[in-house]
C-alpha cells in the first residue's frame, strides 16, 4: 500500500476519534434552484460562466423526495455564452437562461422507441419562423405562411445531424417579444457551440426522449455556476 494511501485512510479515521465529522455532501443541484417547474422530472443545464461555450446537461427525478440523477452528458452552448434570458436579443448567438418548459420534441428521425412526449416529425414543409413581422414569429409551421419570409425563418430539414431529435425549449414562446429570440432548443451536436439552442450528443438526445414524461411536467433550467446567472437562481 502507498504511504499516501496509509495517511488519508488514519486521518479519516482521526475526525472519529476527535469527535469530528465530515462535511456533508451538498445536496443535489435540483434541490438547490429556486424553482424546478412544479413537476417531478427537470433537466439541467450547466456552464461555468456566461463567457463558456460548453457544460453539462443532466436529467434528474424526483423520488420520495430526494432529486436523484437519470443521466447526464456534455453540452455546448452558444457561440457568444450565455445571457439572462429576459435580457437576450435575436442573432446573438446567445443561449438563454432561466427556467422553460419544453413544449413538444421533433426530428428528422423517428421518435425513439418508448418516447412519450408529443413528438412532430420534420417534414420537407417544416419550418420555425424567426421572422419578427410575421404572425407566426417563434412557431413551427407546416407549410411556411406567406407572411414569413424563409430567409429569416429554418428549414428544419436542412439540419438532419442537429433536429435528428429534439425538444423545444419554451423561451419566449408563451407570449413571444418580437426581436428577443425565436427557436431555442435541446438537441443534437452539430460541428461545434450553437447559435444560442443546448446541444447534446445524439445518444444522450435519444436517452432524455426515452426518459421524459409529460404527466411529470419536466422543465429544464439553464444556468452558470454563480454571478447573475447562476442556476440556482432559477
Amino acid at each position: 500500500m502507498r504511504p499516501g494511501v496509509v495517511l488519508a485512510l488514519v486521518s479519516v479515521s482521526s475526525l472519529g476519534l476527535l469527535g469530528l465529522r465530515a462535511a456533508p455532501e451538498p445536496a443535489a443541484l435540483p434541490a438547490r434552484l429556486a424553482d424546478t417547474g412544479g413537476g417531478t422530472q427537470l433537466i439541467t443545464a450547466q456552464a461555468a460562466d456566461t463567457g463558456a461555450t460548453s457544460g453539462t446537461v443532466a436529467w434528474w427525478d424526483l423520488r420520495d423526495g430526494q432529486w436523484v440523477q437519470a443521466g447526464s452528458a456534455p453540452a455546448r452552448f452558444g457561440a457568444n455564452g450565455l445571457v439572462e434570458g429576459g435580457a437576450r436579443k435575436q442573432g446573438t448567438n446567445t443561449t438563454p437562461t432561466g427556467l422553460y418548459d419544453l413544449p413538444f420534441a421533433f426530428g428528422t428521425k423517428a421518435a425513439p422507441e418508448g418516447t412519450r412526449v408529443a413528438y412532430r416529425p420534420v417534414l420537407d414543409s417544416s419550418w420555425w419562423c424567426q421572422d419578427n413581422d410575421s404572425d407566426a414569429y417563434n412557431r413551427w409551421v407546416d407549410p411556411l405562411p406567406a407572411d414569413c419570409r424563409a430567409a429569416e425563418s429554418e428549414h428544419l430539414v436542412s439540419y438532419p445531424t442537429q433536429y435528428a431529435y429534439g425538444l423545444v425549449i419554451g423561451f419566449n414562446y408563451d407570449r413571444p417579444v418580437r426581436g428577443r429570440g425565436a427557436g431555442i432548443f435541446l438537441h443534437v451536436n452539430g460541428r461545434a457551440a450553437t447559435a444560442g439552442c443546448v446541444s447534446v450528443p445524439e445518444d444522450a438526445m435519444r436517452r432524455i426522449l426515452e426518459w421524459a414524461e409529460p404527466g411529470k411536467k419536466p422543465h429544464v433550467a439553464i444556468g452558470t455556476d454563480g454571478g447573475d446567472t447562476a442556476i440556482t437562481r432559477y
